[in-house]
């Protein structure tokens, strides 16, 4: 087993987990196995109680771990499946320390950050590499070098590569290389300060990832060679992409960073090729048709809030060789200004999820814009929610529906709570999470999209569709094209007298891919290039 850890200094959103993702990709496409880990210093147990705009998506796997956005970049980039094993916080790290030393674990010893906290965080380290049978784990560490959180974690990696031994682990650092427009030049006193700091704890990195918006010129890497004390060929060029995240890949590999690593940890392999990679990019860069997609949302103005959404719209237009424009709709704006405004030139309109009653007027008014339009409409958990208080407001006749979520006194909670959730009284954790099979309707535009009848997709919600209203809504041509295996969980519905009218419980989101794309969303984008009758936008 080899093990990659990769740090970060000067700033924090440099990019590390796309870093440690796109290494991962060029590590795969050189026959090794990958896993890959995050380590998380704050004391949240998990994100899963944490506002957007504090943390940005919260990211769900198969087990139902509700992680870092960064384990979607991780997936996305590699074909490795990952579970809450790979995802550790400070709160989990203190909260598995604090339970053994009440079980009386520690015999009585004085229980310290060293070791008993750096053994757990090893510990963890140790079951991925056991569990994954993986040849190489690259772990990335969250916040910047010089957090007082971090310290514990940058305390474990140090110590656990001196006992696995050199030749088997090695220390990427990613930093950030400023242009001052002042003086017209980069500078690399951050990048300086941001390795002095790291070598006082212990550590120093094998390879510097420089993130610049312009390139780095000979004289420089020479420069941040000679001061960081790493070789020059280590010193690796991470400017910032011209049009995609997916470009990443390619822009280490020509900086033969994947050589480097592999020569680091003797790694015997044949080169990348990455050719499907390429004409990923093509379709990304240079697609033969495109279309612009109007997502509304209540999160609107944080782009790290709706990551996973984005990206599998991404991968849709991928699918169909389609490039996307993506509208950004804030609900509240929406509700003032009417959709007519907002949503005139979009081919395509997602509602995704969320928590909240903000905005949801707004959401509700663009599901009716895009059923009585017949414009192509997605929605994802809450957007399948709203879909169907739509639907019974102006089709039903049921003029205050409404989810019990939001207005516990509606006369027709045509949403309400799952059984299951109507004790629970803690927050994190508790929703109906993770991977859960449903079962499509032979002969639906559902089944037809995934080719199947049985698939398993990612859950994170505590309100379910009202079965007491079913009927109603089968009469009225609302399909209910998927549910759980027992037929009592609404999972995915449409409406069969409309072009393409798809809203889902689950979040497909989650298991999109740029090399495969989610059947859903590669759907969604034909329908909504179809309907602008492929003229440019």
């Amino acid at each position: 087993m080899k093990y990659i850890f990769v740090t970060g200094g000067v700033v924090s959103s440099l990019g590390k987990g796309l870093t440690a993702a796109s290494l991962g990709t060029l590590l795969e496409n050189r026959g090794l196995k990958v896993t890959l880990q995050k380590f998380d210093p704050y004391l949240n147990v998990d994100p899963g109680t944490m506002s957007p705009f504090q943390h940005g998506e919260v990211y769900v796997l198969d087990d139902g771990a509700e992680t870092d956005l960064d384990l979607g970049h991780y997936e996305r980039f590699t074909n490795t499946k990952l579970t809450r094993m790979n995802n550790l916080t400070s709160g989990q790290v203190y909260a598995r320390v604090l339970e053994k030393e009440r079980r009386g674990d520690y015999l009585g010893k004085t229980v310290q950050v060293i070791p008993h906290v750096t053994d757990e965080i090893k510990f963890r380290i140790q079951q991925i590499a056991e569990t994954s049978k993986a040849d190489v784990l690259i772990t990335e560490i969250g916040g910047t070098t010089g957090d007082i959180e971090g310290l514990p974690f940058l305390e474990a990696i140090r110590e656990f590569a001196l006992e696995v031994g050199f030749h088997n682990a090695i220390f990427i650092h990613v930093t950030y290389v400023p242009y001052i427009k002042a003086a017209g030049e980069l500078k690399t006193k951050p990048t300086q300060q941001s390795v002095a700091k790291l070598r006082e704890i212990g550590i120093t990195p094998h390879i510097l990832v420089c993130r610049s918006d312009r390139p780095l010129s000979k004289e420089l890497r020479q420069k941040i060679s000679l001061f960081c004390n790493v070789p020059y060929e280590g010193v690796v060029e991470e400017k910032d992409v011209d049009h995609t995240i997916y470009e990443v890949p390619l822009m280490l590999q020509r900086e033969r960073m994947d050589d480097l690593v592999c020569r680091l940890l003797h790694l015997d392999t044949p080169a990348a090729n990455m050719a499907h990679w390429q004409d990923i990019l093509r379709k990304l860069i240079a697609p033969q048709h495109r279309v612009r997609i109007g997502v509304v949302g209540k999160y609107i103005g944080l782009q790290d809030a709706y990551k996973s959404v984005y990206e599998a719209i991404m991968h849709g237009g991928v699918g169909n060789d389609c490039g996307i424009e993506i509208e950004r709709v804030e609900a509240e704006e929406l509700e003032k200004e009417g959709p007519e405004k907002l949503l005139e030139r979009v081919g395509g309109v997602l509602v995704p999820g969320g928590f909240g009653e903000r905005g949801i007027e707004g959401k509700i008014r663009a599901v009716r814009y895009a059923r009585e339009r017949r414009v192509p409409y997605l929605g994802l958990c809450l957007g399948m929610q709203v879909a169907t208080i739509e639907f019974a407001r102006h089709v039903l006749g049921l003029a205050e529906a409404h989810s019990a979520e939001f207005d516990p006194d509606t006369p027709h909670p045509v949403i309400a709570m799952l059984d299951e959730q109507r004790r629970v009284t803690r927050k994190g954790g508790t929703m109906r999470l993770g991977a859960q099979p449903v079962q499509l309707k032979v002969g639906t535009r559902g089944s037809k999209l995934y080719g199947a009848f049985v698939v398993n997709e990612r859950h994170r919600h505590r309100f379910e569709f009202n079965n007491a209203y079913r009927e109603r809504y089968e009469q009225a041509g609302f399909v209910f094209s998927g549910t759980s295996p027992d037929g009592k969980l609404v999972e995915l519905v449409e409406l069969e007298d409309h072009p393409f009218f798809v809203a889902c419980q689950f979040h497909p989101e989650f298991q999109s891919k740029p090399n495969a794309p989610h059947p859903l969303f590669r759907g969604f984008i034909a329908a909504a290039h179809h309907f602008l009758h492929a003229k440019p936008v």
